[in-house]
C-alpha cells in the first residue's frame, strides 16, 4: 500500500491530523456522512452497512498496525478505528438526525471512558488492539443510543 493511501486511510482522510480532539473530529466526519447519506439516499440496506463494517474493520486492522509502527503506539492521527466504531453506533439505527446526535455523543462517551472491559482490547496490540477497543465502544454506544431513543419514543430499527 503506498504511504499517502496509507495515511489517507488511517487519519480517514486527514481528519486524524486536527490539531485538537482527532478521534472527535473523525467521529463527527462519519456522522456528517451518515447522515447525509441517509438524508439523499434513504435509508441503508443492513447488508451494505455490514459489509462496509467490515471493510472498514478488515482494511483498518493493517494500516493502524503499520502506522503505529511508525508513529509510536495508538497514534491520535489513527482515526479509522474511531470509523469503525461509528458504524456499529448506527448500525440499523433509524432515528432520524436526533439519533445521529445521541449516537455521537454516546460514541464518545464510551471511546474516552472505555468501561465494562473495553480498555482491555487495547492489550491487544498493534492493529488490532487499535480497532477492537472503539468497537467495543460501538457496541455499548449502540446500546445506550437505542436505549435513549425508545426512552424518548422515537422509531429506530429498520
Amino acid at each position: 500500500m503506498s504511504r499517502p493511501l496509507l495515511y489517507t486511510i488511517g487519519t480517514f482522510f486527514g481528519t486524524g491530523f486536527a490539531p485538537i480532539a482527532p478521534a472527535t473530529v473523525a467521529s463527527f466526519g462519519v456522522a456528517v456522512l451518515w447522515w447525509l447519506s441517509w438524508t439523499y439516499l434513504g435509508p441503508i440496506p443492513l447488508w451494505v452497512q455490514a459489509a462496509l463494517l467490515v471493510v472498514v474493520t478488515a482494511i483498518g486492522i493493517p494500516v493502524a498496525g503499520k502506522l503505529e509502527k511508525i508513529h509510536g503506539e495508538d497514534p491520535s492521527l489513527v482515526v479509522i478505528d474511531e470509523v469503525a466504531g461509528m458504524l456499529v453506533t448506527y448500525f440499523a439505527l433509524n432515528a432520524g438526525m436526533l439519533g445521529w446526535v445521541a449516537g455521537f455523543f454516546w460514541f464518545r462517551f464510551f471511546d474516552i471512558l472505555k468501561p465494562f472491559g473495553v480498555r482491555k482490547l487495547e492489550k491487544l496490540g498493534g492493529g488490532l488492539g487499535i480497532m477492537v477497543d472503539d468497537l467495543g465502544a460501538g457496541v455499548l454506544a449502540a446500546i445506550a443510543t437505542q436505549i435513549t431513543a425508545r426512552l424518548l419514543g422515537w422509531n429506530v430499527i429498520l
